[in-house]
């Protein structure tokens, strides 16, 4: 609630970000929510009011590392967020987390991003497949001849060869449940920060 005579007013151009940051982080704890605290914690975000957001790359946006994205968060501000995560309990169990995005040529158009979480996969597995959804996701947006029975590496250098989607990139944490039972979770996040 906002005391009288002093609105909040907000711009179109406040809620469109210009830059992103890609992060993941791995956490162990006896408690399942405190392994969640300690895997955003690694991954450099538990001091922020994460709002998850679904899977669109604003047009212009700019990717920058973590650091420098970083600098442009308060702790305690609101940082908008597409997260995904992955937890267990089960000893050996693999968990994977990650974000792909799919970001296209035309800087004046919106890219993809994607969430994918899974157990038993590779890391290298999970991204791949996380930056394909988001690939998919923009190709069909873009009019960009689709098949899903290709393989992905197939489907990718198509994509590339329409000259319509510039880059895929991902960030993908894995991680194996501890012999003692505690849990463990792995977040992956594309966080806006500017």
């Amino acid at each position: 609630m906002t005391a009288p005579g002093s609105e909040m007013v907000f711009t179109t151009e406040q809620f469109v970000p210009t830059k992103v940051f890609l992060t993941k982080g791995i956490g162990i704890h006896r408690e399942k929510l405190t392994s969640f605290e300690m895997s955003l914690r690694d991954a450099r975000i538990a001091r922020y009011n994460l709002v998850r957001v679904s899977s669109i790359f604003p047009p212009g946006c700019e990717v920058v590392p973590r650091e420098d994205g970083l600098e442009l968060l308060r702790p305690g501000q609101i940082a908008f967020t597409v997260l995904s995560e992955a937890a267990t309990n089960e000893p050996s169990r693999r968990v994977a987390a990650s974000v792909g995005l799919a970001i296209p040529t035309d800087v004046r158009h919106y890219g993809y991003i994607s969430e994918h979480h899974a157990f038993g996969q590779a890391e290298q597995t999970a991204g791949d497949y996380a930056e394909d959804l988001a690939a998919s996701m923009l190709a069909t947006v873009l009019g960009i001849p689709f098949n899903p029975e290709e393989a992905w590496d197939v489907r990718r250098e198509q994509w590339k060869l329409g000259g319509e989607i510039v880059d895929t990139v991902n960030v993908t944490a894995v991680e194996e449940g501890p012999e003692d039972g505690c849990w463990v979770t792995v977040v992956a996040a594309a966080v806006f920060c500017g």
